[in-house]
Order: structure tokens, then C-alpha cells, then sequence
């Protein structure tokens, strides 16, 4: 599929400040991690697996063809970093998964017959309502 380590090599990180609670920890300490991949420059990915991304991940693309993923979970920037790598792994693996064509199949006899059956026991129901016709 793709090298692991050498797609690390061109992820960037950036460490901001984390929202939510957490006191004076939060206001001092940036511990959320950013992690941003371009697509469209990567030199790991060959032409058909950056389309097959660009497509699969359209709704989570910049506009550049930049993937951009966040993680402020953990109080510690190591474990956030460790996270946000692993969440981007997944998620291009995910992406590069072709999937399988669907086999049509036919219809099995016994369906039809039952289909059938059921349809004539619902039209002899409701001939069985009307009046009955006196010649």
C-alpha cells in the first residue's frame, strides 16, 4: 500500500494551546497537536492513491488538498502527538481501500414462488368480498 515511515516524514505538527478546563495548566502549556498533510504534494502516494484520497476524504480536504487533523485529548503534547498519528493512519488506510465489486445475483426460485403465493391469497381475500354475482 505505502510506506508507514517515509509518509511520517512529510507530516507537519504544530502544538497550540488546548481549549476547555484545566486552570492556569491550559492557559500555559500548549499541548494540542495539529497535524497537517498535504495530499496533492506528497511524495509517498502515487497518482491513483492521491485521487482515490481526494475523493474519499473531499469533506475533510482544505481547498489546497491539505489534510488537517486535531487532537487535544491528553494534558500531555507526546501522548496528542502519538494519537493524531495514529487517527491519520487509519484514516488513509481507510481511504485507500478499494472496494469490492458487488456480484449480481439471481433470484431464488422459492422467493418467486413465495411472492407469487402470497399475491394470489391476497386477490382470492378480496374476491371473496365482493357480492356475489346472480345470473
Amino acid at each position: 500500500m505505502f510506506n508507514e515511515d517515509a509518509i511520517r516524514q512529510e507530516l507537519n505538527f504544530k502544538a497550540i494551546r488546548s481549549s476547555g478546563s484545566g486552570g492556569q495548566h491550559v492557559n500555559k502549556v500548549s499541548s494540542k497537536v495539529e497535524l497537517t498533510f498535504n495530499v496533492l504534494e506528497s511524495l509517498v502516494l502515487n497518482d491513483t492513491q492521491k485521487e482515490r484520497i481526494l475523493i474519499k476524504l473531499q469533506n475533510r480536504l482544505t481547498t489546497e488538498g491539505v489534510l488537517i487533523l486535531q487532537c487535544g485529548e491528553s494534558r500531555s503534547q507526546h501522548k496528542n502527538k502519538e494519537i493524531v498519528i495514529k487517527r491519520f493512519l487509519e484514516l488513509i488506510k481507510e481511504a485507500l481501500k478499494v472496494p469490492k465489486k458487488r456480484k449480481p445475483t439471481k433470484v431464488p426460485k422459492s422467493v418467486i414462488k413465495k411472492r407469487l403465493k402470497s399475491k394470489r391469497k391476497q386477490s382470492e381475500k378480496k374476491s371473496n368480498r365482493q357480492k356475489p354475482n346472480i345470473d
